[in-house]
């Protein structure tokens, strides 16, 4: 592809040509003006020279702009032809034309003649922030594009270059025609060329020129930016434009996802073999041998070319990545030891055995390979000595070391190729990962890593200088209260990095990308970075078990024997503390599990002391806490029970789905009540007429009154007897009483009028469904229908009625609407009528059948 070279302008201009020349002409012409206008300042003064605006045409009818050059104090005039330019020249003014259209016959005549013009949004973008009016040798309509460097390449037509970099300079951008280091932005029409392998090494952002031309479509758009990543995010480069890649070596379901991320960064596929293909990509691991002899043009390179250029978000250089056939002379001496077409079978056998020792000796355990990444291990020391006759206790403490050696390797491998390159500065299209996502995946491994280096540095110390007689439980010892700190962190929110991880990979290609690059590598021995994390959340249980080991080998007189029980105890209150604190976790987590599913749950429900202990669904038994039959959650934490029935479908009202991350709450809170609140709990026992139904006697602190809450529990999987030992509990523990079982009261059904009959009945519900209605169409008559003073009356009315007097013909309209109200339900409900009796009655049962309670 040709490159752009420096460009003639058409209009006897130098303004479309690189832009650096004459930028560096105004620069030594303003310091040689200012050179000379101080060293005359002494001998006269120079004539002070008012800018002034001159508002052409259809600018000149636009109140904003008046009103903003008034905001930033600059006189200006109006000009309606181009005739009038003449008369308002004059040497004690500096005029400024704000031009609305760029395109017309008078800002050409303007241009043509040199003079400065600028767009309405300049204006109002000094007056926004209070500054004065900005010189520009070239016309200036905007600043989106203000402080931006730009570079063109790949482009043919020289007229669509002149168009493109006449909109730039428009919009306050600079124009270089050679890529250096203050280029900011690349405009690329090509993927090729030394300019485009120069930005992509630099991480330099490249463009399409639908960028320029989107950019001064939003021209009028006052706060706007065309290096806003927003805005610039749509218009990049993608990495595989132009190309046409195929796949070789993979898995269907390897090369599906490939193929997909291709079409997703811009580029095409086709099968293998076919002539128009750019890239052919393949999986060096299993593909030996390419099925047929590449043509010159054809790019043949490893995957991670691959994946790297969709890291980088940038088409990545293929020299550094082109596929080799594989040159195995070792392979095939390895082969010629191995077989087994030697004479003699006693040599070929004692062949055979040596090279299987050498492949173990070389292994050694370790599933990494034998060298740490330098910022994050010490020089070893000498190799471990190997006594003339190995004991048990000194075999099982070099496996414990080995151990411990690989697991700080598998925590440096994490650390130096995942978390390092994710937190680096100045990331090749920007960051991969927010730093709250890395903090989530990642949490408390360096810390980890830290304690495990000492750790191994102390059992290296004691291998080197073996004695039977030293503590290998002390060092173990030494470092628990640094267990403590650092895992419980990692291991209880595992789960929630391991989701972090997965979520990211699916929506954000370079992170899968990157995952893909690494995971290739040797250091990782072909594991996933969720596989290498889980290895912390295993690590304490098998050295507690290898100390236990080493327990057994260890003779009763060596003082290590005690010492290696105290730290065995020690790694096992540390699980402990893990434990506790993930069940912690899980608790708040129930929590607001429970916030979010009922609908106007109370804030202070939260609290770092307060858990979660059971959920039992019932129904009402009773009027309180809610109607007769409704459905009723009870959620009984160590200190409160939040009380929460079944919300009502509602027909005609719609729940917007955007932004919601979880299902609309299906409960509606009812009362949240303290434990201290709850004076006895009664066990119904159990009739023909009433079936697993128990009850609680409630003292509000505002009311004079207990209250009674009846309920038949609906789930079987929670034995009655189990839950009312469990509530009594928690409450002797809120009140502090170590009599829990004195809270529990056996009582007969009929004391205190609970029974469970018909609760399922079809008419039952009927009847539930009626009353809810009929309370419905009365709130909706009386608030939109009966007025207050119509309320008044009826009351009136039903007074003078029972005194024997005759109500008037306007109560009687008004009892007429009140009655006709009541009757839509159909049957009389008890929520309208006889209220007063049933409260008088239901308050004279209840005292009589709790005084002797209490």
């Amino acid at each position: 592809m040709a490159e752009n070279s420096a460009l003639t302008p058409t209009t006897g201009s130098t303004s479309l040509a690189d832009s650096s020349i004459f930028d560096s002409k105004v620069t030594e012409t303003s310091k040689e003006n200012l050179f000379i206008g101080s060293t005359s300042y002494v001998e006269e003064e120079m004539p002070q020279i008012e800018t002034r605006v001159i508002l052409v045409q259809e600018a000149g009818k636009q109140e904003e702009l008046t009103k903003a050059l008034k905001e930033i104090k600059v006189p200006f005039v109006k000009m309606e032809s181009v005739e009038e330019l003449k008369s308002l020249d004059s040497p004690e003014f500096e005029n400024v034309f704000i031009v609305t259209d760029f395109q017309d016959s008078v800002f050409n005549e303007l241009y043509k003649t040199d003079c400065r013009v600028i767009g309405p949004p300049v204006v109002l973008n000094c007056a926004q922030k209070g500054e004065p009016l900005p010189f520009s040798c070239r016309p200036l309509y905007c600043t989106s594009m203000m402080n931006l460097v730009l570079c063109f390449t790949g482009f043919r037509k020289k007229e669509e270059l002149v168009r493109l970099v006449t909109l730039v300079h428009h919009m306050g951008g600079v124009i270089r025609k050679d890529f250096n280091s203050k280029v900011t932005h690349l405009v690329a029409n090509c993927t090729q060329g030394e300019k485009f392998r120069i930005a992509v090494s630099l991480g330099t952002p490249i463009m399409k020129p639908e960028w320029i031309y989107k950019a001064w479509e939003r021209r009028n758009e006052q706060d706007f930016c065309a290096s806003f990543d927003e805005f610039r995010n749509e218009f990049k480069v993608p990495p595989f434009q132009d190309c046409i890649l195929s796949f070789l070596g993979f898995s269907d379901e390897e090369k599906t996802n490939m193929e997909e991320m291709t079409e997703m960064q811009g580029g095409n596929y086709l099968p293998v073999g076919d002539e128009r293909c750019t890239h052919l990509i393949v999986e060096e691991n299993i593909v030996k041998e390419l099925p047929f002899e590449p043509s010159k043009k054809l790019y043949v390179v490893k995957q991670e070319w691959f994946w790297g250029s969709i890291q980088m978000d940038a088409r990545a250089g293929e020299t550094m990545y082109l596929y080799e056939k594989a040159n195995t002379p070792e392979l095939k001496k390895s082969v010629s030891l191995l077989s087994l077409n030697t004479p003699n079978s006693n040599r070929k056998r004692r062949r055979l055995k040596e090279t299987l020792a050498q492949l173990s000796r070389e292994t050694d355990m370790s599933p990494f390979p034998p060298q740490t990444p330098k910022s994050c291990t010490k020089s070893s020391k000498n190799s471990t000595p190997v006594p003339s006759k190995q004991s048990a206790r000194w075999q099982v403490a070099r496996e414990l070391y080995q151990t411990e050696s690989n697991y700080v390797n598998i925590l440096a491998t994490i650390i130096q190729l995942f978390q390092v390159p994710l937190e680096e500065e100045g990331q090749r299209g920007g960051p991969i990962l927010a730093p709250e996502e890395i903090k989530t995946i990642f949490g408390s491994i360096p810390d980890i890593f830290d304690v495990h280096t000492k750790i191994k540095d102390d059992l290296e110390d004691l291998i080197v200088n073996w004695d039977e007689s030293k503590s290998i439980g002390d060092i173990f010892l030494k470092y628990s209260k640094d267990l403590v700190k650092t895992y419980p962190p990692f291991v209880n929110f595992f789960e929630m990095s391991k989701e972090t991880i997965i979520k990211c990979e699916k929506q954000k290609p370079r992170f899968h990308a990157f995952l893909k690059i690494n995971q290739a590598k040797p250091e990782c021995g072909r594991q996933s970075l969720v596989e290498l994390l889980i290895r912390p959340v295993q690590r304490l249980p098998s050295v507690a078990l290898l100390l236990n080991d080493l327990k057994k080998h260890t003779a009763e007189e060596n003082p290590d024997k005690s010492t290696l029980e105290k730290a065995i105890g020690s790694l096992k209150e540390v699980m402990t503390h893990i434990n506790e604190d993930k069940r912690k976790t899980e608790a708040q987590k129930q929590i607001f599990d429970v916030v979010y599913e009922v609908d106007g749950c109370p804030a202070n429900l939260l609290s770092s002391h307060r858990s979660l202990v059971q959920r039992v669904e019932t129904v009402s038994l009773g009027e309180h806490p809610c109607d007769r039959g409704e459905q009723v959650t009870l959620f009984l934490f160590n200190d409160c029970l939040e009380i929460a029935r079944k919300r009502h479908k509602v027909i005609g009202t719609f729940r917007s789905p955007h932004g919601q991350t979880r299902p609309p709450a299906s409960l509606k809170h009812i009362h949240l009540m303290p434990l201290s609140q709850i004076k006895k709990v009664l066990d119904i026992r159990e009739t023909e007429d009433c079936h697993n139904a128990f009850a609680l006697l409630v003292r509000p602190p505002t009311e004079q009154a207990n209250v009674l809450l009846s309920f038949q529990m609906t789930s079987e999987e929670l034995p009655k007897e189990n839950w009312l030992k469990m509530l009594c509990r928690h409450v002797a523990n809120t009140i502090c009483k170590a009599d829990a079982e004195n809270l529990i009261y056996t009582a007969d059904p009929e004391s205190f009028e609970v029974n469970t009959k018909d609760m399922d009945s079809t008419l039952s519900r009927a009847s539930r469904a009626i009353k809810k209605t009929s309370k419905k169409v009365t709130r909706a008559f009386s608030f939109s229908k009966t007025p207050k003073r119509a309320l008044r009356r009826a009351l009136m009315t039903s007074q003078s009625s029972v005194e024997g007097r005759s109500p008037s013909s306007n109560d009687k309209h008004v009892m007429s609407r009140l009655s006709s109200t009541s009757s839509l339900a159909g049957i009389p409900s008890p929520s309208l009528v006889s209220l007063p009796s049933f409260f008088e009655r239901r308050s004279h049962t209840l005292s009589r059948s709790t005084t002797h309670l209490i």
